[in-house]
């Protein structure tokens, strides 16, 4: 083989750390970015927060809010009363104490005395005598007292005349139930985690039938079922016992039951009448029956913890001079989350006169002032990521806007469809780059709040050689099922006929796509 040396041109694309940095953080949501902002507060000597004017500013803001509101106060009292206020020499009387502005000593430091602005001393008492004000309303007590099923079946076992042994059993039950309240697990294999040896298991297995039988007598009905037909069947033997419903009815629902739910699941009512050898109108309602049972017993005691969606960007409907809104929409950014930092200047100015005595050569050179310098280098880069980010999240978000103005005034019908590429197009930009802004980043307009990758979707044709969007047809197809006779719900089929006649060509098999995208049921589960 034999070597030598030659001589190429080629070209090639080299992120430098100040680029990667701004990628990392433009894909970031806002959650992310604050953490990131925190994890850099700490490592950077350099980058701190920028406070310096947020206690002067929000006393001045409070103060001239408390004068405007006193100015607005006086003026509609004035207007409200303006026959009464003119005494007869046609003098205006006095304004009341209550009336007059507090200006403050000027002082813009904030005092613990409430007293200080202006909280009078009774109210004051009054609010700190009940135990029950606003101050101490916890909006997220209620979820941390919510009563578990596990908690809830305990206390029903309290109250219960049961031997020691019993109780202990029926314990040991509820804890081996599972997330949905089912014991899906045989007694043969509970008992052979109790027992010691094969002696034991059946006289286990004896005592947890009976420890099984208290169980599911208790509240809710079905708790303890080994799957959802058992547990139908016991709210159903429950209704029996009280003659809630009528007894053939309940038969029927019982015998249903025997039947695995997916042949249920298609409400195939000639079908299961054969099945079963049963009057259709007995069938139906049988199913009607069955349908009001509740399939998981611990549903009305899961927790719900909604989470919170922070809109990266707000859209409002821009007022003329008349005040009224007009057609017209403003983009901004909200400003709370925009954080605020800035360079230590004092820890700058230190850096500055160490590498001013090692130019002199008063001092020998640091190893650490390169360091410092380094740093020093990456909190301004990291703060002008920063600004570039939320730069590049506002110009997207009113590109979109501007794309999708029918939707903020109509709804998603008026959807029009929107790629990356014609933003980045529009932007000069990236595609990767419009996809990653629109990642995780969330829109509050006057229609809801989005993600931003919302405004995006593929285009259908129409017969008018124009195009729509898919979530605009699916905005259709939900319109159309809601109008729908319950007694003959529209098939797939039928759908696409409909949306056919409109103009929008859609196949049979895509409106299936979006009615199950929308998680909406076929026709046969929609019909009554």
């Amino acid at each position: 083989m034999k070597q030598g040396l030659s001589l190429g041109f080629s070209q090639s694309l080299t992120l430098t750390p100040q680029l990667q940095q701004s990628i990392r953080l433009l894909q970031l949501s806002s959650l992310e970015l604050e953490q990131e902002i925190e994890q850099q507060l700490a490592m950077n000597p350099f980058l701190e927060r920028d406070d310096e004017a947020s206690v002067r500013e929000q006393f001045e803001h409070a103060e001239e809010y408390a004068s405007q509101a006193t100015l607005d106060k006086a003026s509609s009292s004035a207007e409200s009363s303006e026959g009464d206020a003119v005494d007869a020499a046609g003098d205006v009387p006095a304004p009341s104490a209550d009336d007059l502005d507090w200006d403050g000593d000027g002082t813009t430091e904030l005092s613990p005395n409430d007293s200080e602005w202006g909280v009078e001393a009774g109210s004051a008492q009054t609010s700190t005598s009940n135990q029950h004000s606003d101050s101490d309303f916890d909006p997220l007590g209620g979820l941390s007292s919510a009563t578990s099923l596990t908690e809830h079946l305990k206390h029903q076992a309290q109250h219960l005349r049961l031997t020691p042994t019993d109780a202990a059993s029926l314990d040991f039950l509820i804890e081996s139930l599972d997330e949905r309240g089912f014991l899906i697990e045989s007694l043969e294999e509970l008992a052979a985690t109790l027992s010691s040896g094969e002696d034991d298991i059946e006289r286990l297995v004896e005592q947890l039938s009976i420890a099984r039988h208290w169980l599911q007598n208790l509240d809710p009905c079905g708790v303890g079922a080994a799957d959802v037909s058992e547990c139908l069947r016991l709210q159903l033997r429950a209704e029996t016992a009280t003659a809630m419903s009528s007894v053939d009815v309940l038969t029927t629902a019982l015998r249903l039951l025997d039947l695995p739910l997916a042949v249920l699941a298609r409400r195939n009512i000639k079908q299961l009448g054969v099945t079963i050898e049963c009057p259709e109108n007995l069938v139906q309602q049988g199913l009607q029956c069955i349908s009001r049972l509740e399939p998981l017993p611990s549903r009305r005691f899961e927790t719900l913890v909604n989470s919170v969606v922070v809109p990266d960007v707000f859209v409002r409907a821009a007022t003329n001079k008349g005040g009224r809104t007009s057609m017209s929409f403003t983009t901004e950014l909200n400003m709370d989350l925009m954080p605020r930092l800035k360079v230590d200047e004092i820890t700058a100015q230190l850096l500055r006169l160490q590498k001013a005595r090692e130019k002199a050569k008063t001092e020998d050179k640091n190893p650490a002032t390169d360091v410092m310098q380094q740093a020093l280098v990456e909190a301004r880069g990291f703060i002008k990521s920063i600004s570039q980010r939320f730069d590049t999240v506002l110009r997207v978000a009113k590109a979109i806007v501007a794309r999708q103005g029918q939707f903020l005034q109509h709804g998603a019908v008026a959807m029009r469809p929107l790629v990356l590429r014609d933003i980045a197009d529009e932007l000069g930009l990236h595609e990767s780059t419009v996809s990653r802004v629109t990642t995780s980043k969330y829109m509050a307009t006057p229609q809801g709040t989005f993600e931003f990758k919302y405004f995006f979707d593929a285009s259908l044709g129409t017969d008018s050689g124009g195009e729509t969007s898919g979530t605009a047809v699916r905005a259709l197809i939900a319109q159309l099922i809601s109008a729908e006779n319950k007694t003959k719900p529209l098939s797939d089929g039928k759908l696409a006929d409909l949306l056919a006649s409109q103009g929008i060509e859609c196949a049979r098999r895509t409106v299936a796509k979006y009615r199950e995208a929308m998680r909406i049921p076929t026709a046969s589960l929609r019909r009554i």
